[in-house]
């Protein structure tokens, strides 16, 4: 399977972005994308309290095509964490996504430690936007996964433009950290990081389609990868992560 970790559902018209399930299926099958996990574009609670409906429907709608990740704001840890909840408990869900630039909260600061922590007991991941903007970094990131051994923590984009080597210095130094794809131009880094961490914590992602998924795949492939890591950077890692391969998908819908 080729699995994209890192793609977007909601219509938020201040920031001119429009993305349904449909148009990441449509981007998926460009790509030739197998299934994605998909989350909101803000946080809950937060501007849209439908958010985590949306993501559900549009898991529902594509069975086998999509995951949810559920996309949360630790400033209102409470109501955060009963999300999380009947987001992973109830709905399916497989994994929380976490964007400090958003949300202005610390990685490091209690409430999302809290946060990260429950994820990790309830057996999913939390995705960080991680890039070059404050609370983002990858340094920013490890004070938070450091504070949670026992749960994974992934590094979208993988320190962005200009923190990919303190990505993979964090990666390398915390067992617990994998490094997410999209966004991150260079291929060349992509080998490094297979190189020094193992393919096993490398995860392909997009950011579509806010990005190309067929684009973002392309430059995993132009990292000259062998066959075996690719496939599983591309996928393997996904499946295994997200507890895909045990033959239920979200909701328990079979995948093919």
């Amino acid at each position: 399977m080729i699995i994209d970790l890192h793609m977007h559902v909601e219509n938020v018209a201040a920031l001119g972005w429009t993305m349904s399930a449909a148009d990441c299926i449509v981007a998926m099958d460009e790509a030739g994308v197998d299934l994605a996990a998909i989350m909101t574009l803000t946080d809950y609670p937060g501007l849209n309290e439908n958010g985590m409906g949306l993501i559900e429907r549009g898991c529902a709608e594509f069975p086998g095509r999509l995951t949810g990740f559920v996309r949360l704001n630790p400033v209102q840890l409470e109501s955060a964490l009963l999300a999380l909840e009947i987001a992973v408990r109830g709905h399916g869900f497989t994994g929380v996504k976490l964007h400090p630039v958003t949300t202005l909260a610390h990685p490091g600061g209690p409430a999302t430690v809290a946060l990260i922590r429950r994820a990790g007991e309830l057996g999913v991941p939390t995705l960080f936007h991680c890039g070059d903007e404050s609370y983002t970094t990858p340094l920013a990131v490890a004070e938070a996964a450091r504070q949670c051994p026992a749960s994974t923590v992934i590094l979208g984009h993988m320190g962005g433009y200009f923190h990919v080597d303190e990505a993979l210095e964090v990666a390398e130094a915390l067992p617990n950290v994998l490094l997410e794809t999209s966004g991150m131009p260079y291929p060349a880094r992509i080998a490094e990081a297979v190189q020094r961490l193992g393919p096993e914590r490398v995860l392909f992602g997009s950011d579509g389609p806010i990005a190309s998924p067929a684009v973002e795949r392309r430059k995993v492939e132009l990292a000259g990868l062998d066959a075996t890591s690719l496939a599983l950077v591309l996928g393997g890692n996904a499946e295994r992560l997200l507890k895909l391969d045990g033959s239920t998908g979200p909701g328990g819908k079979a995948v093919a």
